[in-house]
């Protein structure tokens, strides 16, 4: 293998830490998103936004007054009004760079929004001595998207760069919302992976530590996020409760009914119910209760078979107690499945960096990620699809400390990537 060009080593670390500095939240990426037209524009490479390539119908809990808030401060850090007019209010960017010689089409997807996380302040944290630290109160990148996000567009440069030895048609997915499982249905659903030929996605850490490269097809469980919402009526407490119809009892009921769902034989089933608000006041018969739920499952139907579930409890409880109950859903993702084929060129990629000590396979990764639905939109129309990890030394993600030692793991990320464009592209 040919040594990584230091210049672009050098602008991917940038490139991290600048995007590391602001970090914004699913749907709200729109500092993250001029960042990465500007670079686009500079390479020359086709592009379109969020508004342009998004399934709208498709995306799931985008909170307009968030989006707005967003949009304020974009435009308070420089980003111009007609830019943000071009995204209609959408984020994310699809760039297309055609060699105009026969080849493969391969698309490339990296996340780019963060997470609800207060960055720590601590002397010895990563970002805090790199003075790169989170300037976005309550926000961070704790799982990585700036990594992604910062390698794909070194791709996109090397490409560019090297476009004279390369055929075939290059596609780059920089998807918004992925925490959360928001963005990935919208994305397949707007149809801009149609017509490619190979998907490779990729994620920094989880199972893989420095010097370990890890190849998934299976593992990553399909997920639906629901928010439940339960409306009675209010009353005294005191001088009338018989007039009251409690939300909250309605709520509390389902809670302990929803975590006695009996798993599945066929395979991994998961449901939580990881928050729930309720009431008024002590002396008021509560009248709302909100719910946020989450099923997974080892595939699409098993998942199914979780929410159906949920869905009959809530609707029980909510008729046992007289209240009226809403569920949506504002997330969702389906099992992962890559084709072998893919994996295999990966792991021979991955064993020949010398920098890489271990490869192994990691089919047993029980989180989910919406990429999926991506990898399903392409295999579903004659496609193939890979999917790896790259480490770093992490002490969890979403958490306050997650480090990723940028300059030793990135490059083995954007390594892999490279170089399984230059075997298969090779013009």
């Amino acid at each position: 293998m040919q040594e990584l060009p230091l210049q672009l080593v050098t602008q991917m670390i940038a490139d991290r830490r600048t995007i590391h500095k602001r970090p914004e939240l699913g749907w709200t990426e729109f500092e993250t998103t001029y960042f990465i037209a500007k670079r686009l524009e500079k390479l020359q490479i086709e592009f379109q936004l969020g508004g342009g390539f998004l399934d709208r119908a498709s995306v799931h809990r985008r909170d307009e007054q968030e989006v707005q808030t967003a949009i304020q401060r974009a435009l308070e850090h420089g980003v111009p009004k007609t830019f943000i007019e071009k995204t209609q209010g959408y984020t994310g960017v699809a760039g297309i760079f055609d060699t105009g010689r026969p080849g493969p089409t391969i698309a490339i997807r990296a996340d780019i929004d963060a997470v609800p996380v207060q960055e720590s302040q601590d002397e010895a944290h990563e970002s805090v001595m790199g003075g790169y630290c989170s300037e976005i109160p309550m926000v961070m990148h704790s799982c990585g998207h700036d990594a992604h996000t910062a390698i794909l567009l070194a791709v996109a440069e090397w490409i560019v760069e090297n476009q004279d030895n390369l055929c075939g048609k290059f596609k780059f997915v920089f998807q918004p919302s992925e925490e959360g499982v928001r963005g990935g249905l919208a994305v397949a659903n707007g149809g801009f992976l149609d017509d490619v030929d190979e998907l490779l996605c990729f994620h920094i850490g989880t199972k893989c530590k420095l010097g370990e490269v890890g190849i998934c097809e299976k593992g990553f469980l399909a997920t639906s996020k629901l928010n439940v919402t339960f409306e009675g009526v209010p009353a005294h407490a005191g001088s009338n409760p018989e007039a009251g119809k409690s939300a909250l009892l309605a709520a509390c009921n389902a809670a302990t009914l929803i975590s006695g769902i009996p798993r599945h034989s066929k395979g991994l089933t998961r449901v939580c119910v990881g928050k729930l608000i309720a009431g008024e006041s002590r002396n008021v018969i509560p009248a709302h209760a909100a719910m946020e739920i989450e099923t997974r499952g080892e595939t699409g139907e098993l998942d199914q078979y979780m929410v159906n579930h949920v869905c009959r409890i809530v609707n029980s409880a909510a008729e046992a107690f007289d209240v009226k109950a809403r569920i949506e859903t504002v997330g969702s993702a389906v099992n992962l499945e890559t084709d072998h084929e893919i994996s295999v060129r990966l792991q021979k990629i991955a064993e020949q960096i010398e920098s890489v000590e271990r490869v192994a396979y990691y089919n047993d990764i029980a989180a989910s990620e919406d990429c999926t639905w991506l990898i399903k939109r392409v295999r579903d129309r004659g496609g193939k699809a890979g999917y790896f990890l790259f480490g770093c030394n992490h002490h969890g993600h979403h958490k306050t400390d997650f480090t990723i030692q940028d300059e030793v793991s990135l490059p083995v990320g954007l390594r892999m990537l490279i170089q399984y464009l230059a075997e298969r592209c090779s013009g």
